[in-house]
């Protein structure tokens, strides 16, 4: 999983890039290099496109490796740029990340390349183009696909708990894990089963699925930063602390690791969890008799309105400088991310390619007839949203972090003075 860079890496970085000498000779323009994940689906689903551009492309070939092993790949990706041996094209950017190497001057304009703008415009909403635009009114990054945040619940266990549906709200939620927890704790007091369980890492990323989808669900896709400055020092993430500080205090989620164990939710430990479409694959391999599950949008406020949005955690496509031909580049991205390559990402993968209209249009419709869990996905995908378009992402989600395990998993801090305190530390990275 990712891993937190220290700020100052993309100081160094900057100074580095511009004086550091290349350790490339002179490069073929019609022999592109290509880097994908390396999980093991995406590596099958890069080496089907690479093969099928090759075969229709003599005289401009791609060559393709997944990104080499490392302790994140976020860390293999700067130490490339810093070194200029970074691949043409790069599938596994978070999105967090492009704006300090847009600023860094390391990737393409992509809007700059014929037939960008046209395509993506078809592609994707005004909403997402905002989103990937950069501050200086550039598009570095190529929205490409996504994994909704949700909430997997164990219907039986619902059905148990005399409910006829899923906790949506705060209320719901709490009164949900107030009744499991009386049906689960032992003649000593103790717990042996929790309502629901998020890792209670301190770790930067891991706030990817708490805090920030319920901070989205609950603000209608508000902002962590805007202008420079935090907007997250609001009612929204003040009433998210709450609502999880709420769930550790009276042990409906558990604080103690339960990572280390047996599959906790297909065993009935916990009855829910904050988790992507990933979990469909595992959960339908190793599911034990009997056992039914389902998915729902994250909880939100008792009196919320509106539509549910969350975090999708994107994975975006972008070019570095040291492509010696852009234009080829986007050529062969265009290719990938066809509609028809879409589709193939679907089935290689199950992940959502980040595209307007996905569960309405016909196109898909014989892979979610197939795959019917991925239809509360596909509706969830018109209400994501990825990071803001500022630096610093990692340091404001690790500040956040910081204030989460001292508020929420501790108690040391009310919700309130931790969110002002996070507000404050955030500010302080944009001071100019």
């Amino acid at each position: 999983m990712l891993k937190k860079l220290p700020g100052i890496s993309f100081i160094i970085l900057f100074t580095l890039v511009q004086f550091s000498c290349s350790s490339r000779n002179e490069r073929n323009p019609n022999h592109l290099l290509y880097w994908s994940s390396n999980n093991t689906q995406e590596i099958e689903f890069a080496k089907y496109i690479v093969n099928a551009w090759n075969k229709g492309h003599q005289s401009q070939q791609i060559s393709f490796q997944p990104v080499p092993e490392g302790q994140s790949s976020e860390e293999i990706i700067l130490a490339a740029v810093v070194g200029k041996t970074t691949p043409d094209i790069y599938s596994n950017m978070w999105q967090g990340d492009v704006e300090d190497y847009a600023r860094a001057g390391v990737l393409v304009a992509l809007d700059t390349l014929k037939g960008f703008k046209d395509f993506i415009y078809t592609r994707c909403d005004s909403a997402v183009i905002k989103e990937v635009t950069s501050t200086d009114g550039h598009i570095y990054q190529i929205p490409w696909k996504i994994n909704p945040i949700m909430l997997i619940y164990n219907s039986n266990i619902i059905k148990n708990l005399g409910l006829n549906e899923p906790p949506k709200d705060y209320s719901q939620f709490d009164s949900a894990s107030e009744k499991f927890k009386k049906e689960n704790t032992n003649s000593d007091g103790y717990v042996t089963k929790w309502f629901g369980y998020s890792e209670v890492l301190v770790t930067w990323w891991q706030r990817f699925f708490d805090f920030y989808p319920l901070y989205l669900a609950a603000s209608n896709g508000a902002p962590l930063v805007k202008n420079d400055k935090a907007a997250f020092d609001n009612k929204y993430a003040v009433e998210v602390f709450s609502f999880l500080q709420n769930l550790y205090t009276h042990n409906y989620f558990a604080k103690e690791r339960l990572s280390a164990r047996q599959d906790v939710f297909l065993s009935g430990i916990i009855a829910t969890r904050f988790t992507g479409p990933w979990e469909i694959a595992h959960s339908e391999k190793f599911k034990p008799k009997g056992f039914e599950y389902n998915f729902i949008h994250m909880p939100v406020p008792d009196n919320h309105t509106g539509p549910v949005y969350t975090y999708c955690d994107p994975k975006n496509i972008v070019i570095f400088k040291t492509c010696p031909n852009a234009q080829l580049a986007w050529d062969f991205i265009h290719f990938m991310i066809d509609k028809e390559n879409d589709l193939k990402l679907l089935e290689f993968t199950n992940q959502l390619p980040r595209r307007k209209d996905l569960e309405q249009d016909s196109f898909f419709a014989n892979y979610f007839k197939k795959n019917p869990k991925m239809v509360e996905f596909a509706k969830q995908a018109k209400f994501v949203k990825g990071t803001d378009p500022y630096p610093n992402m990692t340091e404001v989600f690790d500040i956040i972090s910081q204030e989460y395990e001292s508020c929420v998993i501790y108690g040391k801090k009310t919700p309130a003075e931790a969110i002002h305190e996070a507000a404050k530390q955030v500010n302080l990275l944009y001071l100019k």
